[in-house]
Order: structure tokens, then C-alpha cells, then sequence
């Protein structure tokens, strides 16, 4: 009869507990957590519309004067003070975008008040027409409100956006936040305002002091490389910016060397600003720190090897390291300092042309390097051979590269002058200017 009544409780008890755990308060406990989760989740999602439209407010108050001029003179022009794009915006709904009419300055503010209207974000993706429903931008346009400014506009501009603004996009929403998208308006602004272009050329070649140029992306160039590691004879392949072409203008011989190349890119922003002001647009900045991993993961691919030369000891093996790291199946077929002497450099060619590889990276500093390449093409039996400057001291860790924002306003020259001031001073402080002094004179020359 004890051990039954006990037994008795304990069933009783375990009833009681188990409808302790499931009774109503427990239930109403588990509804609250399942309801309070979505809500949390639309809070997040409407908290940076609303912040949108606060600050969209603010700048139409402050800019009141402006836009009440702009519409007047649309009105005074074209006889409507608005004009309609339509538009694919949030989940595929159609929305109008508005725009001052004319031709005039100010044309986009207007778009303000779709921000304020909540149909556009002040950064996102490039709104995209009805006609453009591209399937590679479905998702995007669909998951995330239009922007009044892209991520990727600053890049565009200075012709670094290499990783398209698919790839920019997604790594921004990542880490979106109000200083973030804060950031990324300042930048676009500066951009526009130092690099915005109009309706300027695009030519095939661009000239500098009787060097032609490549005006080509990224891909294309990578593009150009590989194929040229599939044909016979060494070919000679070298990167100018601003501090070269000052070099070549008062150095024939270096002149003459570059004039030789059939593939000459274009590296830094001192050549979008020459671009700029003889109203030609550049296409890509192709320089040769962002070309480098492209090249490695191309090579990778094909199998094809790769020699480093140049830079102190050791520093080449690092990068050579360093990238194969990165790149699984890379064959860096070599890599050695740049400090040898000349009784030793038939026996450095000699190991460069047994190791078998296509291309060749040579680090020595310009004109150094361009010399050395130009005076051993023949003997070079590598079809690529490319002159580097000081990108190993970048991929070796020796220097940090400059942050994305300072590229995107085009001043990542103030990094390098920053981090090796004694070296660098003369070549930006002095030699930018002089620079732009120097095309303003080829391009008054070139009028009379």
C-alpha cells in the first residue's frame, strides 16, 4: 500500500510537472519568442529606411533654395519641372524615379524624394530600367532597396572597380551601418566632384609624351597576358604612371624602351586626372598590385609557371610563398633577389629560362628594370616578361597596402608618401605636379 502510494505521487507529480512545462503560461511564453523574432527582424529591416528618409528630410531642408532654383530653371527650359524613369526597385515592385528636367547641374537631386518616399536607399545597388532584368542582378535588386549612390560608384570613377559591383555590393551589406553607408556617400561625392567625366572619348590608346598607352580593364589585360603565354618569343610588358612618364620625358632612351612594348598599361591615379583633362575617359587602372593575384589565379588554373625577380633577399621566396598559399596549384617556377652583378647574369638568365615559365615578374625599380629587360629580351625565352616596380615589398608584407576608402578617392599615393615619406616625397610632391604641368603643355602644343 506504501510503495502504491508512493508510486501514486510520483505519477502525480510528473502530470503536474509536465503540465507546468506545457500550460498556458509556457505556451504564451513560447508564442511571445516565436512573434518577437519577425518583429525584431522588421524593426532592424525598417530602421535603416527610416534613417534614409530622416536624413533625405534634413538635406531637402537645407538644400530648399537649391532645388527650388533647379526646378525653376527646368520649369524655364524644358516647360516641366520633373521627369519619370521607371524603375525596378524592393522585390521587384515598379517604381517612377524623379529627375530634374534638363541637361543642368543638379538633374539627380531630385531623387531625394524618392528616398524620402522610402523607394530608394541613400546606398545601394544601381537602380536598375524595366528593360534590365538581368539574372545575375535579380537577386540583388529583389533582396535590397535601390541606392541613391552605389558602393561601387567611388571605384567606378577612379577606375579601380575590378571586382564589379556585385562583389562590392555584397561585401558592403556584410557590414552595413549608418557610419558605413555615411562613408560611402562622402566618397562617391569626392569622387564625383575630383574624377566625374561627361561625355568623353574612349580611345582605343592613350598618349603621353609619345608613349601609347593601353586603355583597357583589368580582365582584358589578364585576358591579353594569357594568351600571350601561349606564344612563341618574349614579349616586353610594362606599367607606367605619372613618375614614369616624367622619366620618359626627359629620359630618351627609357622613352625609346617603352615605345617598343606592344602592350603598355596604365597604373595610378595621375593618369585618370591626364585623361581627364584632355577630355578622354580612362578605362581601367590596371595597375600592377591589383593585376598580380588576378594573374596568379589565371596561372594557377592553366598550370603555367611563374619567375619572381628583384627586391632583397628573401623577399621574393615570401611572396612566392604567400601566393601559393593562396593559390593552390600556382607553379612559381623561381624567385630570387634582384642584387647580382653582371658576371652573373648570364647564369641568372640561364636559371630563368630552364625553370620553364611563362611569365616573368622583374622588381628592380624604374628605369632599372625596364633596362635590364629591354637589354635581355632576346635572351629571355619566357613570352611575358613584365616590370614590376615595388610590388613584392607589398605581397612580400614588407608594406601595408593603402585602405580601400583612401583608393576611392584616389589618394592612396598619400599612403606610400606616409609610409616611406624619404623616399616618395619628390616623386608625389614634385613629380604630380609636374606632371600635370607637363600634359597642360602637350596639350597646347598639340591646339596651336
Amino acid at each position: 500500500m506504501s510503495i502504491h502510494t508512493t508510486a501514486s505521487r510520483q505519477s502525480t507529480g510528473s502530470r503536474e510537472s509536465r503540465q507546468s512545462r506545457t500550460g498556458p503560461g509556457r505556451r504564451a511564453s513560447s508564442w511571445l519568442r516565436r512573434t518577437a523574432a519577425p518583429r525584431a527582424a522588421r524593426v532592424r529591416q525598417a530602421l535603416p529606411r527610416l534613417g534614409d528618409q530622416l536624413l533625405a528630410l534634413l538635406a531637402c531642408a537645407v538644400l530648399a533654395p537649391v532645388l527650388a532654383c533647379r526646378a525653376l530653371v527646368a520649369l524655364a527650359v524644358t516647360g516641366r519641372c520633373l521627369d519619370r524613369m521607371a524603375q525596378v526597385g524592393c522585390q521587384g515592385r515598379r517604381f517612377e524615379r524623379l529627375y530634374f528636367s534638363g541637361d543642368h547641374a543638379g538633374r539627380g537631386l531630385a531623387s531625394l524624394f524618392n528616398v524620402v518616399r522610402g523607394e530608394i536607399a541613400l546606398v545601394g545597388p544601381t537602380p536598375r530600367s524595366l528593360a534590365d532584368s538581368a539574372p545575375a542582378w535579380r537577386a540583388e535588386v529583389l533582396a535590397t532597396r535601390p541606392g541613391l549612390v552605389s558602393p561601387a560608384d567611388a571605384q567606378r570613377r577612379v577606375a579601380i572597380d575590378h571586382e564589379g559591383e556585385q562583389s562590392v555590393l555584397r561585401a558592403h551589406l556584410q557590414r552595413e551601418s549608418v557610419r558605413g553607408n555615411a562613408g560611402v556617400l562622402v566618397r562617391s561625392l569626392i569622387s564625383r566632384a575630383l574624377y566625374g567625366e561627361q561625355d568623353f572619348a574612349t580611345p582605343e590608346r592613350l598618349s603621353f609624351f609619345g608613349v601609347d598607352v593601353q586603355n583597357v580593364t583589368m580582365d582584358a589585360a589578364v585576358d591579353w597576358i594569357d594568351a600571350r603565354t601561349r606564344e612563341a618569343g618574349p614579349v616586353f610588358v610594362p606599367f607606367v604612371n605619372p613618375h614614369c612618364l616624367n622619366i620618359a620625358h626627359t629620359d630618351d632612351e627609357y622613352r625609346a624602351i617603352l615605345q617598343t612594348s606592344p602592350y603598355v598599361l596604365p597604373d595610378g591615379i595621375g593618369l585618370r586626372v591626364g585623361c581627364r583633362m584632355k577630355r578622354q575617359r580612362l578605362v581601367g587602372n590596371v595597375n600592377g598590385t591589383d593585376l598580380f593575384p588576378r594573374l596568379c589565379e589565371r596561372l594557377a588554373a592553366s598550370g603555367k609557371g611563374l619567375f619572381l625577380l628583384g627586391a632583397a633577399e628573401g623577399v621574393a621566396q615570401t611572396v612566392a610563398d604567400n601566393m601559393q598559399a593562396r593559390y593552390p596549384g600556382l607553379n612559381v617556377a623561381g624567385a630570387r633577389d634582384g642584387f647580382f652583378n653582371d658576371e652573373e647574369e648570364s647564369r641568372v638568365i640561364d636559371e630563368i629560362n630552364a625553370s620553364g615559365a611563362a611569365v616573368l615578374l622583374v622588381a628592380m625599380g624604374v628605369p632599372r628594370q625596364e633596362r635590364w629587360i629591354a637589354r635581355n629580351l632576346e635572351r629571355l625565352q619566357v613570352p611575358v616578361c613584365m616590370g614590376v616596380g615595388g610590388l613584392f615589398d607589398f605581397y612580400s608584407g614588407n608594406i601595408p597596402r593603402a585602405p580601400l576608402w583612401l583608393r576611392e578617392v584616389g589618394l592612396e599615393w598619400t599612403w606610400r608618401l606616409l609610409q616611406e615619406p624619404g623616399r616618395m616625397w619628390r616623386r608625389y610632391l614634385v613629380g604630380n605636379p609636374l606632371f600635370i604641368l607637363r600634359v597642360r603643355r602637350e596639350l597646347r602644343a598639340a591646339d596651336r
